[in-house]
């Protein structure tokens, strides 16, 4: 798609920085909403109309991934139109605009405008399935799962350094977080605009806006049943994932009365393995195992320690992180890279943005159950996420062989 005015590894280089930084600024606010919501003096944001505030936490949770899949499903497909580039840099525009919207509700204490900046946020992050379309375009030069796997490494940087920002800053006020993470999604723009090439006039599309718009969006791939197993195994494992990154966090503040601090550190153990692992061990995996080998068998691993982590004591917590970092590395690493070798032909920025959008789907559903069963106890949540990934492993493991087939069918072409 993009014109390869500069080299691969440039090109790879920057889609990484931008991962990056826009990672950091959507996981600066994760260590700070739970005890902004729970723990701090009650206002007219934390306990709207009297609300339970984990309710309202439980809400502000799926506002947001509600507005990225809204934005994975078109976002991602329209790039594959209007190009890479012209799309990414709009939506960078918006995320900027929406922290800034954030950052006014939290000085307004307004949660209706709160949910409203969240949204607009969500909306434009959706743009992360085009940085993985550009990762994946590289192949041949640059192959396609190492590519995919340091991007991956670089968003999960993002999820180290944005709760770390996050906890430690925290003190300097709520919407100063907010603030700072606009300004390294303004940052990523400018990165864009310098050193991502235009795209190519012969791959963009004349097709009037809104008839895109109906024709191309992520969904329709649905209508491909090869596509189906994965779509199934990963919607069940995206919404296990999710109970898990949503409510620990909660976990953390009711059972070891953590401040945002603490729950940085903790995210520190989970995403510097995922980080180490991405970036060395994925495409060494996928390369002498293929990709549903691996999916399954960190799948059902990941489910074993979700099992048992709400169990931990305050120590051993932390190594457990460490453990489950290096499982959902693995795991995720395989999952792009299946889907863009046998479906990239369906358009790249489509199946990305499949991916994207299913994640956020499955992080709406389980926020909003989760904000209420949190209020019984958050151990019943990161029980059912477990008990959903090891779902997701069944369910992949009765259409494992309609997987092999297709992998073999396209050896042979």
């Amino acid at each position: 798609m993009t014109d390869r005015k500069h080299s691969p590894k440039l090109i790879l280089f920057t889609v990484m920085l931008v991962g990056l930084l826009g990672t950091v600024g959507i996981a600066l606010p994760y260590p700070v909403l739970a005890p902004y919501f729970i723990d701090y003096p009650a206002n007219e944001l934390t306990h709207f109309m009297g609300f339970h505030p984990k309710i309202l936490l439980g809400i502000a949770l799926a506002v947001y991934p509600m507005g990225l899949l809204l934005g994975s499903i078109y976002i991602g497909a329209l790039s594959d139109g209007y190009g890479r580039k012209k799309v990414l840099s709009l939506t960078l525009i918006g995320s900027v605009i929406g922290y800034g919207l954030t950052a006014w509700a939290i000085y307004q204490e307004s949660y209706v405008f709160f949910l409203v900046a969240r949204f607009l946020t969500g909306v434009c992050e959706g743009n992360i399935s085009i940085a993985r379309a550009i990762a994946a375009e590289l192949h041949p030069e640059i192959d396609r799962t190492k590519a995919l796997s340091l991007v991956y490494a670089a968003t999960y940087t993002g999820w180290l350094l944005g709760p770390v920002l996050g906890g430690f800053l925290m003190v300097y006020g709520v919407a100063e977080v907010f603030l700072l993470a606009g300004m390294g999604m303004l940052l990523a723009t400018l990165l864009v605009m310098v050193l991502i090439s235009k795209d190519r006039p012969e791959d963009l599309d004349d097709t009037p806006f809104w008839q895109s718009i109906r024709r191309n969006n992520s969904l329709t791939l649905l209508k491909h049943k090869e596509i189906l197993p994965i779509f199934w195994f990963y919607f069940l494992y995206s919404m296990g994932l999710n109970a898990f990154y949503d409510f620990y966090p909660v976990w953390f503040v009711d059972y070891f009365q953590a401040d945002g601090k603490t729950i940085a550190l903790a995210t520190v153990c989970l995403t510097l393995v995922m980080i180490v692992v991405s970036s060395t061990l994925v495409a060494r995996a996928q390369t002498r195992f293929g990709e549903i080998k691996p999916i399954l068998v960190g799948g059902l691993t990941l489910a074993i320690l979700l099992l048992i982590q709400p169990f931990l004591g305050y120590t051993t917590t932390f190594v457990i992180f460490a453990i489950i970092g290096g499982v959902i590395a693995l795991t995720n690493g395989m999952i792009p890279s299946f889907l863009s070798h046998y479906f990239g032909h369906l358009g790249q920025g489509k199946v990305m943005g499949l991916q994207t959008s299913t994640f956020c789907i499955t992080n709406v559903i389980i926020a909003v159950i989760g904000g209420f069963l949190s209020i019984l106890d958050a151990r019943w949540v990161l029980l059912i996420g477990a008990l959903l990934v090891l779902s997701a492993v069944l369910s992949l493991w009765n259409n494992r062989h309609s997987q092999f087939e297709l992998m073999n069918k396209s050896s042979q072409t």
